[in-house]
């Protein structure tokens, strides 16, 4: 159930060496795939890729229950699962859910982790690299989680997508966290936060 888009994210994990946490983003996916063989003038493969398609439920809606994007924090020296938050409201503008007061469903996009010695941040992946195209706000936000609990303490919105993994660097005592964002309609840029 992890579409094509990966379960576990190609950007990975962000490890916490201090206290032994993984926090890992994934996501959950119906996704229809098939092989068909391969043209020997195109290609040495005996089979190759065909076509691929994420299979919708009734009314467009996910075919699986929620959460589709979330984050899991895992303590790598006892393998318990510490907390699971869905990161990203999920499809909420739907006419057959805007009006239920539901819970953050999550959005099933490529996240991209960063454990600093204080937070986690994990910013949303580009709709180009989405399960299903995001709403709204979703597949732009930055958000800033407490690592011990999951709770969204900050966010904010991008000018687009995540496109790569996000960093942290210091200068001149002052600390900085770089996102490299862009999109089919958003030129490819750096975006840096700091304190005051």
């Amino acid at each position: 159930m992890p579409t094509e888009v990966g379960g576990s994210e190609w950007g990975g994990g962000a490890f916490d060496p201090e206290t032994g946490m993984l926090f890992v983003p994934s996501i959950t996916g119906t996704f229809a795939a098939d092989i068909i063989p391969g043209n020997p003038a195109k290609t040495n493969l005996r089979y190759m890729r065909g076509t691929r398609e994420l299979i919708k439920g009734p009314r467009g809606l996910p075919l699986m229950k929620p959460p589709y994007g979330r984050i899991t924090a895992i303590n790598l020296n006892s393998g318990e699962h510490v907390w699971t938050v869905p990161n990203g409201d999920g499809p909420r503008d739907h006419p057959d859910l805007k009006n239920l007061h539901l819970p953050p469903l999550g959005q099933p996009s490529r996240d991209m982790p960063l454990a600093t010695p204080t937070l986690l941040f994990v910013s949303q992946g580009d709709s180009i690299m989405a399960a299903t195209p995001p709403s709204g706000a979703n597949g732009k936000l930055l958000r800033a989680y407490d690592k011990a609990s999951g709770a969204v303490l900050w966010q904010t919105e991008l000018p687009a997508g995540t496109t790569g993994a996000i960093m942290t660097y210091m200068y001149r005592g002052k600390q900085y966290i770089v996102a490299p964002v862009g999109g089919t309609n958003h030129a490819a840029e750096f975006v840096a936060f700091a304190l005051p």
